[in-house]
């Protein structure tokens, strides 16, 4: 599968960004490698562009930075096909075949009543923007921007956007249950 220009783009707009941010924050590597417990040589690849940002480095950064995801990963501008009936669109961000795997999610405003539904998997999910609607079995939360929630997909449950505007979200998914493991440490 070849990468999009749009992406490839916006995959190199991360690293200058990150040392931007942990500059104007005053943090060295050697902290961000204490308070992350990601390597300084690594650290320093990601920055420089050398490797390849992930997820599971990225956010331990941004957390430990007090940034928020969309400072420093922004959406590919991407052709995309007509939405479906729907509204929601469904962004790929991973371009490996393995799990799991990334999306951002825009979902609009929607008053429909929730419709649960199952399968395997697990799945995590991310608010960049706006409200989100969860409903997981017979309970309900609204999430605001930098929220996070975990579930196990054969749990009956629904997600939509809470409130009259729409929602964007980061979504990881694993058919086989895969938990991740952020390798970061608090102060």
């Amino acid at each position: 599968m070849e990468t999009q220009p749009a992406v490839t783009a916006a995959i190199e707009l991360i690293a200058p960004r990150l040392r931007r941010a942990r500059e104007k924050k005053g943090t060295t590597l050697v902290e961000l490698s204490r308070a992350t417990g990601i390597s300084t040589s690594t650290l320093s690849r990601l920055e420089s562009g050398q490797r390849k940002p992930s997820l599971e480095l990225i956010l331990p950064v941004i957390a430990t930075l007090g940034l928020r995801v969309d400072e420093i990963v922004s959406s590919p501008r991407v052709l995309e096909p007509p939405l479906p009936p729907d509204g929601r669109v469904l962004i790929p961000l991973t371009r490996h075949q393995g799990e799991p795997r990334a999306y951002k999610m825009t979902i609009p405003p929607d008053d429909e009543a929730p419709r649960p539904r199952t399968h395997t998997g697990y799945e995590w999910l991310y608010v960049l923007r706006g409200r989100l609607r969860l409903v997981l079995g017979d309970q309900e939360v609204v999430m605001g921007p930098g929220e996070a929630a975990e579930f196990d997909c054969r749990t009956p449950h629904w997600f939509g956007a809470a409130g009259p505007e729409g929602v964007e979200v980061l979504s990881l998914f694993g058919k086989q249950g895969e938990r991740i493991h952020v390798r970061a440490r608090t102060r």
